[in-house]
């Protein structure tokens, strides 16, 4: 959407979506990879089910990086996620914006179902399957990223300025 409208409102847009998904990409899939082992991936629901009876911070911080992916607000997924649809409406395109609107609201029943299996208390996950010494860096970068995400999500401005002064530059 920001792609086609073609202009530096635009290019912002993007930018900063490419940020705020990234920060969330690499939080999320950083939580699947701690919940891995050499045996196999964490790639089933059933992998998340009870994880925050046995891990709290870990589910804190997927449950963030979850609703970023989603789009909703105090987390930097929503403000990228403003800035296409404002960057589309800008530009007048309803049909690209509706779409936009239409797979964040398929995509946020999806995040909520992990999410939902994560408080879940009837199971939990297998806490042998945490390796305690990556478990230590892999969380400290996990934290670091929550804390990022939720910073972007709530004062954008220092990161919308610095993605202005690089636009103006080039």
């Amino acid at each position: 959407v920001a792609f086609l409208s073609g202009n530096k409102f635009g290019v912002e847009a993007v930018s900063f979506y490419l940020v705020a998904y990234f920060v969330t990409s690499v939080g999320a899939f950083g939580i699947i990879a701690l919940l891995s082992d050499e045996d196999r991936d964490a790639e089933r629901m059933e992998d998340y089910k009870g994880l925050f009876w046995v891990r709290p911070w870990m589910a804190a911080a997927f449950t963030a990086m979850l609703l970023s992916l989603a789009g909703i607000p105090l987390t930097a997924g929503f403000i990228g996620k403003f800035y296409l649809l404002a960057s589309g409406v800008g530009a007048q395109m309803w049909l690209l914006v509706i779409v936009l609107v239409i797979n964040s609201v398929i995509g946020l029943y999806y995040y909520i179902r992990i999410v939902a299996l994560m408080f879940d208390s009837s199971a939990s996950v297998n806490p042998e399957r945490l390796h305690p010494t990556v478990y230590v860096g892999g969380l400290v970068t996990i934290f670091v990223l929550s804390v990022l995400l939720i910073w972007l999500g709530i004062f954008p401005q220092e990161m919308i300025s610095m993605i202005r002064n690089l636009i103006a530059l080039g």
